[in-house]
């Protein structure tokens, strides 16, 4: 390792992994994933683009003040309102970067932005120059780099390098590039860019075809040096390079890729899970490294090999990852303090008033489970910390059906404060509760989504439901768990209904 060259990890979960489609994070939920980015030891996290909301904003800001020991970036466009804005939010960072941008590409050039290749490298330069007044931490990126003019690319990264850009971004905006081609084009701007030297070079690539992470592999072996990504992959359409793959490529084959991170990789399956909570992305079983059936073995010969030596079919020690079966060993008669000792054993501090609340959704979990696994934990601590207030809250749900019974759902719930209770009949009984739940929301939103996980094993084990809403111009993930599957759907629905008035509420603002 000693000789291996650093790569900077850039983690932009927070800025491009919430713009995929559903996603919407609060603050709370954004500074829950930033301690666990924190943990992960990643160099930089783009938390937000501030310009865009202002939760957008606070929530930059928020976490530039609060995370120590790395760079907290913030995106803006190329004008002065965005910079100040981004500035604004990550004055009080340690070493705060201000990440500028403006598409290269003459299809961009010509139907988005308007304008000729001069007025781009003239707006590209100023912005620069303008953000370098405030940091000496300035990134530029040249958005769909991929498919731009080299030459025009090349001009366009020394001219921001002058202006004062430390790093200069590489986009493959689009999912357009395919390896042998993006390391091509990575090493002529390498090549061709006289001041490349004075800058970093970073890529950022998307997942549309599916060669997130083999493009950034080969950019690596052509000359770049830090690299924009997402855990579990999350992002625009497809989603982006995925961090987990990248630092575990790296670390597993040093053989030919001669090059280190400073990622804790024993974080990453908390990372994965925290964000897939979270966003309401579920991870596919058989993602990389952190799938649930990444480290399963089912075949009789791959079980006989792992069983002699665990290397004969699992090239990455699933401990590495921070994969662990181990169980919390906490009962119905656990304690408030021992609650709280098995907490920070996963990585949450609490507040009090927080810890409260988790103990009395555990001793009722507890009541119904013989053991209590991490996961159970952290799916608590989702519910009653990580979300927003509630202005639709579930009191009492009970639901008939059977063989021969036409399924009836009775709900009473607290809106604005205010008990009501509604009865409806569906053709199952989680039709039933979402019509009795719709009936008393008056919601017109319509459910594009529903999925059903079991957070660990066992009959006893919690159901964990997500589910997707769309209404008008907005789409909104919910997420609730719950020994029972019909509580832990409507705790979805609720979910994701709050998150629709809280958006709406938040355009208004």
């Amino acid at each position: 390792m000693s000789n291996s060259e650093r790569i900077i990890i850039f983690d932009t979960t927070l800025r491009d992994g919430e713009q995929s489609p559903g996603v919407s994070l609060n603050v709370e939920e954004k500074l829950q994933i930033g301690r666990q980015l924190k943990k992960l030891n990643v160099d930089v996290i783009e938390a937000g683009f501030p310009i865009a909301s202002p939760g957008d904003f606070q929530s930059v800001k928020r976490i530039a003040q609060e995370l120590r020991g790395l760079q907290v970036a913030a995106l803006a466009r190329a004008k002065e309102k965005d910079i100040d804005t981004a500035w604004e939010a990550i004055k009080d960072g340690e070493n705060p970067r201000i990440h500028t941008f403006i598409a290269t590409s003459d299809i961009h050039l010509q139907y988005k932005l308007r304008k000729t290749r001069e007025q781009v490298l003239d707006m590209a330069q100023a912005a620069v120059r303008y953000a370098a007044k405030f940091t000496n931490n300035v990134e530029f990126s040249a958005e769909d780099a991929s498919r731009s003019d080299l030459d025009f690319l090349c001009k366009v990264f020394e001219a921001v390098i002058d202006a004062g850009a430390n790093t200069v971004n590489f986009p493959d905006t689009v999912g357009y590039a395919v390896p042998h081609d993006f390391g091509r084009m990575i090493r002529y701007v390498v090549e061709h860019t006289p001041n490349i030297h004075k800058a970093i070079l970073s890529v950022h690539c998307h997942n549309d075809l599916g060669l997130a992470t083999a493009n950034v592999l080969t950019a690596l072996e052509n000359g770049a040096r830090q690299v924009e990504c997402t855990v579990n992959g999350i992002g625009e359409r497809a989603g982006n390079a995925a961090m987990e793959e990248v630092v575990m490529a790296i670390r597993t084959r040093q053989d030919v890729l001669p090059f280190d991170t400073a990622i804790c990789s024993q974080h990453i399956m908390a990372a994965s899970r925290l964000v897939s909570m979270l966003t309401g992305m579920v991870v596919q079983a058989n993602k990389a490294i952190v799938g649930a059936n990444a480290f399963a073995h089912e075949a009789g010969i791959h079980q006989d090999g792992v069983l002699k030596e665990r290397t004969t079919y699992e090239i990455i020690n699933p401990k590495d990852i921070g994969l662990s079966k181990g169980i919390l060993v906490l009962g119905k008669h656990s304690g408030r303090h021992a609650l709280k000792a098995k907490l920070e054993e996963v990585g949450y501090k609490l507040s009090d008033e927080e810890i409260d609340r988790v103990f009395t959704r555990f001793k009722s979990l507890a009541d119904k489970k013989k053991e209590v696994y991490p996961e159970d934990v952290e799916a608590l601590v989702a519910e009653e910390v990580l979300r927003i207030p509630d202005r639709y809250r579930l009191v009492y749900l009970h639901v008939a059906g059977g063989s021969g019974i036409r399924p009836t759902a009775t709900v009473i719930m607290e809106i604005d404060g205010e008990e009501v209770d509604g009865v409806s009949l569906g053709t199952g009984p989680i039709d039933a509760a979402y019509k009795a739940v719709a009936e008393l929301v008056k919601t017109e939103s319509h459910l594009l989504r529903f999925a059903v996980n079991s957070i660990t094993g066992g009959t006893d084990a919690q159901g964990e439901v997500f589910v997707r809403l769309e209404e008008g111009n907005y789409v909104v993930t919910g997420h609730g768990t719950d020994p029972d599957i019909i509580t832990a759907s409507v705790r979805a629905y609720l979910n994701a209904l709050n998150r629709l008035e809280h958006m709406k509420e938040n355009a208004l603002q």
